[in-house]
C-alpha cells in the first residue's frame, strides 16, 4: 500500500487481505490534528515498529539514550524540540533565534539536536534520529577540518558554537 504521505511495508511472504489493505488506506486518508506516538514492542505492534526506520535500523534495541529531534519555521516564528523514546516525560522545546536576524530551517535543527546534547550525559551513548540533511552535513564539517571550518556567516553559528563545544 502507498498513499500520497503514507506507506505500510510487509514482508515480501506476507499477505494482506482486501478489507485490511481498504482498512489501512482509510485510516492513512484520515486528517486530524497530531496524533500522540505510543511505541509498544510488545504482541502485534512490534512487528510493525520493527518495519519502521528506526526499527530496521536497531534502534529499539540501542543500549543508550534514543532521541529524536525536530524544529520547524513558520513565518519567521522558530521552535524546537526532542522527545527521548525511553524517558517519555523527558522532552524540551523551546523558542529559537529572533526575527531581526531572518530565519532558516537548519535553525531550529540545530537547536533541537543541542537541547538533546545538552541534556544527555558525556558518558551515555547517543542515537539522535533527525529528518533534515542539513543539520547532518553542518556537523560533517567538523569532523577533521581542524582551523578550516569556520562559523562565520552562519545563521546558527551560537548554536552550532555550542553544540561543537559539547562534542
Amino acid at each position: 500500500m502507498s498513499e500520497e504521505y503514507a506507506s505500510c511495508w510487509v514482508h515480501q511472504d506476507c499477505h494482506v487481505a482486501d478489507e485490511q489493505n481498504a482498512a489501512l488506506k482509510k485510516a492513512a486518508r484520515i486528517s486530524g490534528g497530531k496524533d500522540v506516538c505510543q511505541v509498544r514492542l510488545k504482541g502485534r505492534e512490534y512487528d510493525y515498529w520493527m518495519g519502521t526506520e528506526i526499527g530496521m535500523l536497531g534502534g529499539y534495541g540501542f543500549q543508550g539514550r534514543v532521541t529524536a529531534g525536530d524544529g520547524s519555521d513558520k513565518q519567521s516564528k522558530m521552535g524546537a524540540g526532542y522527545n527521548n523514546l525511553r524517558r517519555k516525560k523527558k522532552k524540551q522545546q523551546c523558542k529559537v533565534g529572533c526575527e531581526e536576524k531572518g530565519s532558516s530551517s537548519n535553525q531550529p535543527e540545530s537547536a533541537a539536536f543541542f537541547l538533546a546534547l545538552r541534556d544527555t550525559l558525556i558518558e551515555e551513548p547517543l542515537l539522535y534520529l533527525c529528518d533534515n540533511q542539513s543539520l547532518l552535513k553542518a556537523g560533517t564539517r567538523w569532523i577533521g577540518e581542524g582551523g578550516k571550518a569556520t562559523l562565520v556567516g552562519a545563521l546558527d553559528a551560537d548554536i552550532l558554537a555550542a553544540t561543537i563545544e559539547i562534542l
